[in-house]
């Protein structure tokens, strides 16, 4: 407790600072909801600020995006791993997530200077010349400048800013604190599990924080691409590069969004469409490791119909068992194979309770809609965006790993039309697809599945004495406890409850009919009709039964439905 208060004292400044961008931006009944507002001096007076009037007016995406904005550096970057939610957030969302930048304003070059001899506890003109002021990108993290070596060879020196850590330290404490507060205040957000995201934000921000971090991701896809000599890996030098500075060789080209500077330049638009899909598709599908953002500034087109790939912070793992999955699903939506599709959706529910009529209905009418339309009009983009559609309406919270993989497959294909209007992601995938289904079913990935399962049940089987023996252990000490998921056991009892009644029923039922026969034979008593009175009234009542029982049963079978 006295490390939380401590903590939260620290970053009291930040929190302030914080609580106010959230209630300039219109967000105020947020700020309230999480009780942030007793952090700021004078929050009402906050309300009232020229404009925010007008910008109550706007919608909350156009909002929490300018918010995110404002804030600064870790809460960019939040809305753009937020804009791989497509099974969290509907389109309005993930649209004005996408246009969060992180482009800031570039740092003095004396700035550069100083961190550079601070890195290397000299002038770094002893080992790089013509290191350009101007900087060649500048964002929320690094600052990148071209350079050249000793030897004239071209480098570019991305640097870590300045002075960032404690800042972004700062800010995921805060928003760790924020996500619990969500699903305490909030129990819809639950199941979207705020604080898992916050968590794996968190780790994956502090890796792209570590330039030799991204080295390494940058020398790993070099080596997966070292027979493709149409796909370009820039070089790093290791001798240079630490954690806070990454030094890699020069790529030259064109921004893949320069759609007439390709036509001028030669290049050949369509297989350089071609090309992008089938390198990010090998890593997808055959390395289970991918760029996990090729948006045009990070891809560039080179002399020779060549691909070159920047930016490595951000990359997705996808372990065999996820692989097997994805090619299912991939594989599933290519020949639109609605059962498919709802197995492998099914295993991503996870223990979240599903409607699986229901999921297979909406399956069937989201599969529908695109039965008749010819390969070249179906967007693969779309079709991804409905299944998240899909997983949204019936809140199935996507796996982490496959985040990154949507949003992924998303942007190359956008990237792949904005080149080539005729761009077919779908003729792409198919021989990928089928290459890994092939080789699932090759003799040695058999016995080597074969052989992993052996394993398996071996190592099962030898620790079987020690669990054992850890049960009868707990059973001794009272510990011993077992967990039942009763959820489906009240409507289990409804329906013994309504069959006991219905048999109750029809056995009085029947005793009425036989009751009322004998008493018709004897000739006492009052009569209607010219018949026994108690007899009739009998079959009357037994009549009423009948009917009621044979409503009780239509309507049972129509809810069952």
């Amino acid at each position: 407790m006295l490390k939380e208060t401590f903590t939260v004292m620290r970053d009291l400044p930040r929190v302030r600072e914080i609580t106010a961008i959230l209630v300039r931006h219109g967000l105020g009944n947020l700020v309230q909801r999480l009780g942030l507002a007793k952090g700021v001096e004078r929050a009402g007076d906050l309300l009232h600020l020229p404009g925010s009037h007008e910008i109550e007016q706007l919608d909350p995406p156009v909002r929490v995006r300018r918010a995110l904005e404002e804030l600064g550096p870790t809460f960019i970057k939040l809305g753009q791993v937020l804009a791989t939610r497509v099974d969290v957030f509907g389109p309005e969302w993930i649209n004005e997530f996408e246009k969060l930048q992180n482009n800031v304003p570039s740092l003095p070059f004396n700035v550069i200077l100083a961190e550079l001899v601070d890195i290397f506890g000299c002038d770094p003109h002893n080992y790089f010349t013509d290191i350009d002021p101007d900087p060649v990108g500048s964002a929320s993290i690094a600052q990148v400048h071209h350079a050249k070596l000793r030897d004239g060879t071209e480098v570019v020196l991305k640097l870590r800013r300045p002075g960032i850590i404690p800042t972004i330290e700062a800010d995921l404490r805060i928003l760790g604190h924020i996500a619990a507060l969500m699903e305490f205040e909030f129990p819809e957000t639950r199941r979207y599990q705020p604080a898992k995201i916050v968590e794996e934000f968190a780790k994956s921000l502090r890796r792209e924080l570590n330039l030799s971090s991204e080295a390494r991701n940058q020398e790993r896809f070099a080596q997966n691409f070292a027979d493709h000599a149409e796909i370009d890996i820039p070089r790093i030098y290791w001798e240079y590069t630490s954690d806070r500075l990454n030094v890699q060789s020069w790529m030259g080209g064109w921004a893949g969004n320069d759609v007439r500077t390709l036509d001028e330049a030669g290049l050949d638009r369509k297989l350089l469409a071609a090309r992008g899909a089938d390198a990010v598709l090998k890593m997808v599908l055959i390395d289970g490791y991918f760029h996990a953002d090729p948006h045009p500034g990070n891809v560039k087109f080179l002399p020779g119909n060549r691909i070159g790939f920047l930016d490595f912070g951000m990359v997705g793992r996808l372990p065999h068992p996820r692989r097997d999955q994805i090619v299912d699903l991939l594989a599933a939506l290519s020949r639109r194979d609605e059962h498919d599709i709802l197995e492998v959706l099914m295993e991503w529910t996870g223990d979240t309770v599903i409607d699986e009529e229901k999921l297979a209905a909406d399956i069937a009418d989201f599969m529908f809609n695109y039965e008749n339309l010819p390969l070249k009009d179906i967007s693969f983009g779309l079709l991804l965006n409905d299944v998240a559609g899909i997983m949204r309406n019936h809140e199935i919270t996507l796996p982490s790993d496959l985040t990154l993989l949507f949003k992924a497959l998303i942007t190359l294909e956008g990237l792949g039309r904005q080149l080539d209007p005729d761009f077919q992601m779908v003729q792409h995938l198919t021989p990928f697809v089928r290459e890994v289904i092939v080789n699932r079913y090759k003799p040695g990935a058999l016995f080597k599945k074969g052989k992993d399962n052996l394993l398996e049940a071996f190592g099962v089987l030898a620790g079987l004495p020690r669990d054992v023996g850890k049960l009868i252990k707990q059973a001794r000490r009272g510990n011993l406890k077992i967990d039942l998921d009763l959820k489906r056991l009240d409507r289990f009892g409804t329906q013994l409850t309504r069959s006991a009644n219905r048999l109750t029923m029809g056995i009085v039922t029947g005793s009425l009919i036989i009751g009322s026969s004998i008493v018709m034979t004897i000739k006492v008593g009052p009569t209607l009709f010219g018949m026994p009175a108690l007899g009739l009234l009998g079959f009357m009542l037994a009549v009423a039964n009948s009917f009621w029982l044979v409503f009780s049963i239509w309507v049972s079978g129509k809810e069952e439905r």
